[in-house]
């Protein structure tokens, strides 16, 4: 009878734990942001329309209440009119896998994700300066999430941003004590196969030149970067900011100006505070200079006025043609202490890491938006990479501009998808017709018929 009790005891309180077993946010999803339903279980909205704004429109889709999945039965392109969009109503997936070829492209503005457990795929962002006069005060950001939590930014492509491609930003000292600030800020974020390249260098920032990939602000945690590539930025691919808790993983960082990765807490932005140590785990990176690229550029460089504790393991840093380059180097004689440390710090479970020599095939064949299904400037920025080409700009036009598209309509079918991941249950996807291939003139096709 005892026997039979403890069993039936240790039934009841396994039960729980099996209940609250986690769902990842749909398959690959990594980091400590990678549970989060998004809008699993909420409406599905549908986007009829390539208005900025009104009924049936993307911007009615996010701005609307409770858990919800925006599904595109549209493809083309969105005019944000130098406009930034501020998401707030949390619980919320946005699925650009659901639209018909060619996808869907954001152009003149960006995203602020200003809430929690957000995910968002396949989707371009596609700034640009827009005509406007250099340093005359347009400077939004592509995407960032600003004192967010729990969202996944996966297999996107932003350029030609005035300010960051893509960031992990908010206030730095919201509250009384460290875990406050931490709690007050960006954190358990996922920045996984995004195209983060050619942010624009001398345009109309108020500051001059930002040509930036991705500013990780001051005191976030849990920030991934994983397996993305940065091309043709001067600087932040990524910078991390003073206390930030950052892995980067796997990335491809390609053509960087006078930085790529960098850690700075500014003495200027935290008078007052006490200073806190930041931690960076870089694993299997690799940084290729380019055109752009300063002779003698480091993988990772320190500046400002704080410690960083910072765990480096199979990168690699080469410059142009392919001679090592070093993997430290600093920007302000400062009493700013780097310390190498032999595990890593930061350090989400289970993730899956390719060793350094896999990663530039691995993520050109695989991140940005569509990869089944790229537009013209994706496959022109994506070559050039692995063609060692290409350069930092200051304007869009210089290489074409913004995308024109053709609307195209094709209806979202429930049943065709499985709703918890969003995933196609054929394994196929809309406008899929096989690996990349490069942009090609009538000459080029018919030397090769």
């Amino acid at each position: 009878m005892m026997k039979r009790w403890i069993a039936a005891a240790l039934m009841m309180l396994a039960a729980p734990v099996l209940a609250q077993q986690s769902v990842p946010a749909f398959s690959g999803a990594v980091g400590w942001a990678k549970d989060t339903p998004g809008g699993r279980g909420g409406r599905i909205i549908r986007v009829t329309n390539l208005a900025a704004s009104g009924p049936g429109s993307f911007k009615a889709a996010v701005e609307a209440k409770g858990p919800r999945i925006v599904v595109f039965e549209v493809g083309g392109v969105i005019d944000m009119g130098r406009t930034a969009l501020t998401i707030t109503e949390p619980f919320l997936t946005i699925a650009g896998q659901t639209a018909p070829s060619p996808g869907i492209t954001f152009i003149r503005g960006g995203f602020d994700v200003k809430t929690h457990d957000v995910i968002i795929r396949h989707i371009r962002i596609r700034t640009g300066v827009d005509g406007q006069a250099r340093r005359s005060g347009w400077e939004v950001d592509a995407l960032s999430t600003v004192g967010a939590r729990n969202v996944i930014v996966d297999h996107c492509t932003m350029t030609w941003a005035i300010d960051e491609n893509l960031s992990a930003s908010g206030p730095r000292f919201t509250g009384d004590t460290v875990e406050e600030w931490r709690r007050g800020t960006s954190h358990n974020i996922t920045f996984s196969y995004n195209l983060l390249a050619e942010g624009l260098a001398d345009a109309s920032h108020p500051k001059g030149e930002h040509s930036k990939g991705s500013l990780i602000h001051d005191n976030a945690t849990g920030v991934l970067i994983y397996r993305n590539v940065y091309a043709h930025n001067v600087e932040r691919s990524p910078l991390v900011k003073g206390g930030a808790h950052v892995a980067v993983v796997n990335n491809l960082i390609y053509d960087p100006g006078k930085r790529a990765v960098h850690y700075n807490l500014m003495a200027l932005e935290w008078a007052g505070h006490p200073y806190q140590t930041g931690e960076i785990s870089a694993v299997g990176n690799v940084m290729r200079g380019g055109p752009s690229t300063d002779e003698g550029l480091p993988f990772l460089m320190l500046g400002g006025d704080g410690d960083l504790r910072y765990h480096g393991r199979d990168n690699i840093a080469v410059d142009k043609m392919g001679k090592p380059l070093p993997m430290f180097g600093r920007y302000g004689e400062t009493r700013a202490r780097l310390i190498e440390v032999d595990e890593a710090l930061v350090w989400p479970q289970g993730l899956d890491v390719l060793p350094a020599r896999d990663v530039e095939t691995h993520v050109l064949a695989q991140a940005g938006a569509r990869p089944w299904d790229r537009d013209e400037h994706d496959i022109r920025v994506l070559f050039f990479v692995a063609e060692g080409r290409g350069e930092i700009i200051d304007d869009e036009k210089e290489v074409g501009g913004y995308p024109v598209q053709k609307m195209t309509r094709a209806p979202f079918v429930a049943a065709d998808w499985n709703l918890d991941t969003m995933e196609p249950r054929s394994g196929r996807y809309p406008g899929q017709k096989g690996p990349i291939q490069e942009v090609m003139s009538e000459r080029d096709r018919a030397m090769r018929q």
